[in-house]
């Protein structure tokens, strides 16, 4: 996954107020913080940053250069508040990275391939925890269903990781589970026994 560069201004204004000033001038508070560095208030451009969450999701590199800053800075969302209704970004934790640092993320897992037939997938976890390089962390992982019987589990173990990354869970850790389709009887069979049941009944 490719870094993003977006510019932030630093913040000045805090509090409640503060926040729907800076969010009514298209902004999005945020706070930038770690390895050791005094936490900075910052404010950051609503929709190139919506723009870019969308794309990588939570595990997006961010290259943010402060607007009077001494240079750019590698970061990584930790936390992230969104308005439901109006589904805006209300706040935003970022956390310093390096380069070459590993990190830990969750990262989404997508089942390709088809089971095999009258079967059943039953997802136990939709993203599995891995750890990464900091500015090469994988955007989805991939693990194959194809042909799979009734019975087996999809693990962690199972899931095709890329070069530098590693599972951050037990390889057991079950993610999916295929099991045997149920069968209902059709309606009519249904209501065709329940006919015959009242004939037997009349008859005595």
């Amino acid at each position: 996954m490719s870094e993003v560069k977006i510019s932030a201004e630093p913040r000045t204004e805090f509090g409640k107020g503060g926040a729907r000033r800076t969010r009514r001038a298209g902004l999005v508070p945020a706070v930038l913080y770690g390895h050791g560095e005094k936490p900075q208030h910052i404010a950051l451009p609503a929709r190139e940053f919506a723009a870019a969450i969308r794309h990588g999701g939570m595990n997006q590199i961010f290259t943010i250069d402060i607007v009077g800053g001494s240079g750019a800075t590698f970061a990584l969302p930790k936390a992230i508040q969104r308005d439901p209704i109006k589904d805006t970004y209300e706040h935003v934790d970022l956390l310093i990275v390096k380069r070459g640092e590993k990190v830990q993320v969750d990262v989404p897992v997508t089942l390709t391939g088809e089971a095999a037939k009258n079967t059943l997938v039953v997802h136990e976890s939709n993203t599995v925890a891995v750890v990464a390089d900091a500015l090469h962390l994988p955007s989805e992982l991939e693990v194959s269903i194809e042909g799979l019987e009734a019975g087996s589990h999809v693990t962690a173990g199972d899931v095709k990781l890329p070069r530098g990354t590693e599972l951050a869970v037990d390889p057991e850790t079950v993610l999916a589970i295929v099991s045997a389709a149920q069968t209902v009887a059709p309606a009519e069979d249904e209501a065709g026994e329940g006919a015959a049941a009242e004939g037997d009944s009349s008859a005595e």
